[in-house]
């Protein structure tokens, strides 16, 4: 059964007849212009509903189980990818997937956090959440492109670090340091986009890239809403307040110059049209890529470097 969010059925319902009418129109050339004025008409209503959306419902957006994920992108825009698996210390981590592949005919390093749709899926992706091995799987991909200087293209989509016991016992914080550490000094480009959850550290550890990107409908964050209002107040009821003061949606942090660009996502969000949210992607990836050309490894790095230590500055 389709997630439906509850402020977003209006919405949903309309999307859903565009869906219906764009397959009848594909073999009846006479229903297009009526498809178009549909068309036109859910686009439109998305995007007054969504110009009004609080924080707490744009990262429940960031959150649902339909949106599309690491993986779903990878296949609609790279080619001939080969998969890397595990970090040589201790095990393979599936909750985070990268390996070599052809972006635009450019041999690129891919990685990002990768959910799961079901239960038995999420069990074995961990829900998103790393474990130290999958940072360490990380370090050896920077690694392995730093040294063949292949660009390096990361998507963000995880509530944090998994933050059991056990990852504590094989060093979580020195593996999520780590892989900071390496991707800040390599000398090729880094994309990164943020396309669904961006918790905490667990999210950084794939975010210091000379160009940061968020989806419209993604978070960025130092904790979740619900995690900051049970500490500060005792009260995860209290999440939407969080959410809020916290300024963890896109415009904000493009505001305070935290991402370089917002990706417009579908009518609806990018759960409504996987191939459409990767098409929009697509442009504003290879444009960030594209203005990295010409630096040499040393301005690659200072550019990062530099870019990092403008965050939090302000004028009185």
């Amino acid at each position: 059964m389709a997630h439906v969010l509850a402020f977003e059925k209006p919405v949903v319902e309309l999307v859903s007849r565009v869906r219906e009418l764009r397959e009848l129109a594909s073999s009846d050339a006479r229903l297009a212009p009526e498809l178009k004025r549909l068309e036109e008409k859910a686009a439109k209503l998305a995007r007054e509903m969504f110009s009004k959306l609080e924080p707490m419902q744009k990262v429940q957006l960031s959150r649902h189980p339909n949106r599309p994920y690491t993986l779903d992108y990878l296949g609609r825009l790279f080619d001939d990818f080969v998969e890397l698996s595990g970090d040589r210390y201790f095990a393979e981590d599936a909750s985070l997937v990268g390996g070599l592949a052809r972006y635009h005919d450019r041999s690129v390093v891919v990685i990002g956090h990768q959910k799961g749709r079901s239960t038995r899926e999420n069990m074995v992706r961990n829900f998103g959440m790393p474990n130290p091995e999958g940072y360490r799987k990380a370090i050896r991909l920077y690694e392995l492109a730093d040294r063949f200087r292949l660009p390096v293209l990361a998507f963000v989509d995880t509530p944090g670090a998994f933050p059991g016991i056990e990852a504590e016992e094989r060093g979580q914080a020195e593996a999520i340091a780590h892989a900071i550490e390496v991707m800040a000094r390599i000398g090729v480009p880094v994309v990164t986009t943020v396309i669904g959850e961006g918790g905490s550290g667990g999210a950084l550890a794939l975010g210091i890239g000379n160009r940061v990107l968020m989806l419209e409908f993604s978070y960025y964050s130092v904790i979740t809403p619900e995690g900051c209002a049970a500490i500060l107040w005792k009260d995860g009821a209290l999440a939407p307040r969080a959410a809020e003061r916290l300024k963890i949606t896109a415009p904000d942090l493009l505001e305070l110059g935290c991402v370089d660009a917002i990706v417009d996502e579908p009518p609806g969000g990018a759960h409504q049209d996987h191939d459409d949210a990767a098409r929009r992607l697509d442009r504003a990836l290879w444009e960030a890529l594209v203005s990295l050309d010409g630096l040499s490894p040393e301005e690659l790095t200072l550019d990062r470097y530099q870019r990092f230590r403008r965050l939090g500055s302000f004028v009185a």
